[in-house]
């Protein structure tokens, strides 16, 4: 089995993609701090090239890649923002691309992975592996197969979020004790958990994941890689990895990452918050750690505490039922100091 990247690497990674990639901001939101009883901070990586953390894992390893060798490119297997960045980092680089993905994705998600120059393959995911369609397009066109989450390079991109956060936080003069990462496989977890380990040794870093899609929390309970009994069905399409990659798993366990599961109705409330008193897009797989700390399945109990907001492409039709919805926003009119008035503005800090 590979190894997980070192810091060394997560910060030879950083130096990379930074032509291309943002170093997206820490936000501080006083009004959600006094709401949560302690400090919160939100790295917003929906702002992140592609609408989500993808590209800077994609882009590491693609930059790497020897045209000689693999003149057929690359080819990669995503719900969707995987697919995005690896589209869009094969643009750049100008190697060809086709995204095997499933066809219940946002029809959103594919259509702009095409745009982004990729072909893009569709497959039934409850019928179909796509392991087995992902590695025959592969041998066919002599190409690089570009994981999602299992792979050192893909980690150590990913892995820059976090370099960015102890940089970000400690400009600030914020020392955090919690991060809360979304989590599917576990390759931004895993990244962002070197990097702040190095940074901050003692804080505590979180997984969260849909309920029935939480296999890497009960793998962390279990000591061994879980499997979750569905494969499709969550509304946070893009967290729905049906077991922790080998890599990820060993580096969150060296380091002691424990895991939390929301529901549905959490995540629909943290979207339509974000909306609401943030004036920011969340989807639901970006929103996921935002839920586990609304809910309070994350006690902040005077603590300070970071949250990744990991994507904001959402279906626009999805995204209007939310916000319309009766999901309850968790600041009432008697909560907010001018009424029903919601957060002006949030404080930006990069």
């Amino acid at each position: 089995m590979l190894l997980p990247p070192t810091i060394e690497a997560i910060r030879a990674a950083d130096q990379r993609i930074r032509p291309y990639a943002l170093r997206t901001p820490l936000i501080e939101s006083a009004r959600l701090s006094e709401l949560l009883g302690g400090r919160v901070l939100l790295k917003l990586e929906t702002l992140q090239r592609v609408g989500a953390f993808k590209f800077r894992g994609a882009y590491n390893k693609i930059s790497r890649i020897d045209k000689a060798r693999h003149p057929g490119g690359v080819v990669a297997i995503s719900s969707g923002n995987h697919a995005q960045g690896v589209a869009d980092s094969a643009a750049l680089m100008g190697l060809p691309a086709v995204i095997v993905m499933p066809s219940d994705a946002p029809a959103m998600k594919i259509e702009r992975t095409r745009k982004l120059g990729a072909d893009v393959v569709l497959y039934d995911r409850e019928r179909e592996d796509r392991a087995v369609i992902g590695e025959r397009l592969r041998a066919e066109r002599d190409a690089v197969m570009v994981h999602p989450f299992d792979d050192p390079e893909i980690i150590a991109g990913q892995g820059t979020a976090g370099l960015e956060i102890v940089e970000q936080a400690t400009a600030m003069g914020v020392c955090p004790d919690l991060v809360l990462v979304p989590c599917s496989g576990g390759g931004l977890l895993s990244g962002v958990a070197i990097a702040i380990n190095s940074g901050f040794p003692g804080c505590q870093i979180i997984s969260a994941e849909p309920e029935g899609f939480d296999d890497f929390a009960r793998s962390l309970d279990s000591g061994k890689r879980e499997s979750n009994a569905r494969k499709s069905g969550s509304i946070c399409d893009a967290l729905m990895s049906e077991t922790p990659g080998d890599i990820t798993f060993a580096a969150c366990s060296r380091l002691a990452v424990r895991g939390v599961a929301v529901s549905e109705a959490d995540v629909r409330a943290a979207v339509r918050h974000a909306f609401a008193e943030l004036k920011l897009v969340v989807e639901p797989g970006g929103a996921v750690a935002f839920a586990a700390l609304l809910s309070r399945k994350v006690p902040l109990n005077g603590r300070t505490a970071v949250v990744v907001l990991s994507g904001g492409n959402i279906d626009p039709v999805l995204f209007a039922e939310i916000v319309n919805g009766k999901v309850e926003s968790l600041l009432t009119a008697s909560d907010s100091p001018s009424g029903s008035r919601p957060e002006a503005a949030a404080t930006h800090r990069g």
